[in-house]
């Protein structure tokens, strides 16, 4: 009864998504806490030939509980922010463990969550002067990793469907904004996106989506969120501006917080609740 529940909430605030910052209800204390008595998903390391980039890469990978290699899986590509790499949200918001509690009380979908380094550079670490313009292009330059190298290598090695409609991005800060830049620029490739607390790299709306009635024909589910006291607020709330001025429906959700994982992880929480369902 509380997951009909839940989900019939968050069918009902998409349905209003148009209209205004929609209503939904952030996690629950203990959302993030890790149980012993429930079954684990697994994460590995994985490295990918990039011709992108001209060298071997990166890139952690999550398999879900009770994982199996005779079935296929949607995959969901999460971004990490200018500050971090691959191991970014592993470190700091350990989604491992909010995707292992969500699946015990059966609330998502069966998925494969892929953690690239969205730097796309041969010394795509994360040191030095990060604000570098070589650095910040690298970002840009990581969409045709993505698509060309990362995509393909996941999609032979594991058991994925190849579809659109089986491809989720999603990222926070600078990561939002090439989720938000490569997902609604792609969207032959991606329908669900998510862009969580998106950074200054963020593309401007009306380039976003040139398209009106394409992005409302193609679109899963367009998530844009931040924290009531971010200071980048201005570029998430631009595009829900756009969207709700041409009517193109999407969640835009305001929580309480600033920069933080605090708010990212709740984002992941609601996010991965509705995609692929």
């Amino acid at each position: 009864m509380k997951h009909t529940y839940l989900f019939a909430l968050f069918a009902f605030a998409y349905c209003l998504s148009m209209q205004a910052q929609t209503s939904i209800a952030n996690a629950p204390v203990g959302f993030d806490i890790e149980k012993t008595d429930i079954s684990k998903g697994h994460i590995d390391t994985i490295t990918y030939k990039s011709e992108t980039v001209g060298n071997k890469r990166k890139a952690l990978i999550y398999t879900p509980p009770h994982f199996s290699i005779h079935k296929e899986y949607p995959v969901l590509y999460l971004l990490h922010g200018i500050g971090g790499d691959e191991k970014e949200w592993l470190n700091n918001g350990h989604p491992e463990i909010i995707l292992d509690n969500l699946y015990a009380k059966n609330k998502i979908e069966p998925m494969i969550v892929v953690f690239p380094n969205g730097r796309a550079m041969k010394d795509d670490r994360a040191v030095g002067d990060i604000m570098a313009p070589d650095k910040v292009q690298a970002f840009a330059t990581f969409e045709k990793d993505l698509l060309k190298d990362l995509i393909p290598y996941v999609e032979k090695k594991y058991p994925v469907i190849k579809k659109r409609e089986s491809r989720a991005i999603a990222g926070l800060s600078m990561g939002g904004g090439q989720s938000l830049n490569f997902g609604l620029g792609n969207l032959d490739k991606f329908a669900w996106i998510g862009g969580f607390s998106s950074a200054p790299n963020t593309k401007a709306p009306e380039i976003l989506i040139p398209n009106v009635e394409e992005a409302k024909k193609q679109i899963k589910l367009l998530w844009i969120s931040c924290g009531d006291n971010d200071n980048l607020m201005f570029f998430s709330k631009r595009t829900h501006d756009y969207l709700e001025k041409h009517q193109i429906p999407h969640i835009f959700h305001v929580g309480p917080g600033v920069h933080d994982f605090k708010v990212w992880k709740n984002d992941l929480y609601l996010f991965s609740q509705l995609i692929f369902k």
